[in-house]
This record gives structure tokens, C-alpha cells and sequence, in this order.
């Protein structure tokens, strides 16, 4: 599952340069797929293709977020995931609505880093 920042979040930006995936931004920030990662181009699998570089919508104007897309929860890279270790207001939680397993996070790893 990938991780989530709540509410909670005192904008303190340790989760930030914590995460292997550059799945995480300060709020109010367009994110890309390729930042942080070998993506060129993201393949929706309905037809829609886009460049990895077209910068997305922030997920949260308010605190920092993480993209769902770009999340392992650090799998592969560390034994747990390095912004919930981190955050000083244990904001970073499990989010309920993006559970994926180990085989798919892995999966999502080497999709994004080209291995």
C-alpha cells in the first residue's frame, strides 16, 4: 500500500529529501513522473500516453503529499518506509484507499528506475 501524508502535517519537509522515488512535494507543487525516476513517457494503459517531463497538479495546495504512482513504501531501497521513519508528527501513515503488495511494489520500483 502507499504511504499518504495526513492532515496533520506541520510542513516541515524531512519526508522530502528522504524519498528514493521523489514521490513526495511540498504542497501546492507540480510534480512529474520523471523526476526522480528513468521514466520518458507513462503508458495509462487505456490509450493515454504522456510525457514522463509534462509537469501533473499538486495533489494538496496545503502540506506536503506524496503521488500515489511514484509510493513503494521505500521497497527495495530501505527495510521501511523512510518518511514515515522521519516524519517528527508520524503523519505519514498507510493510505486505505492505494493497497498494493510487495510483488507490486517491486514491480512499480523497477518500472520507474528501468531495471
Amino acid at each position: 500500500m502507499a504511504i499518504m501524508i495526513t492532515d496533520e502535517c506541520i510542513n516541515c519537509g524531512a519526508c522530502e529529501p528522504e524519498c528514493p522515488n521523489t514521490a513526495i512535494y511540498e504542497g501546492g507543487v507540480e510534480w512529474t513522473y520523471a523526476g526522480g525516476t528513468h521514466l520518458e513517457e507513462v503508458d495509462y494503459g487505456d490509450g493515454t500516453v504522456v510525457d514522463a517531463k509534462v509537469k501533473q497538479s499538486p495533489v494538496s495546495n496545503e502540506f506536503y503529499y506524496i503521488v500515489t504512482d511514484k509510493c513503494t513504501e521505500c521497497m527495495g531501497f530501505h527495510e521501511e518506509p523512510q518518511c514515515a521513519a522521519v516524519c517528527p508528527v508520524d503523519c505519514c501513515v498507510p493510505d486505505p484507499e492505494n493497497v498494493e503488495d510487495e510483488e507490486t511494489l517491486l514491480a512499480k520500483k523497477a518500472w520507474m528506475h528501468g531495471e
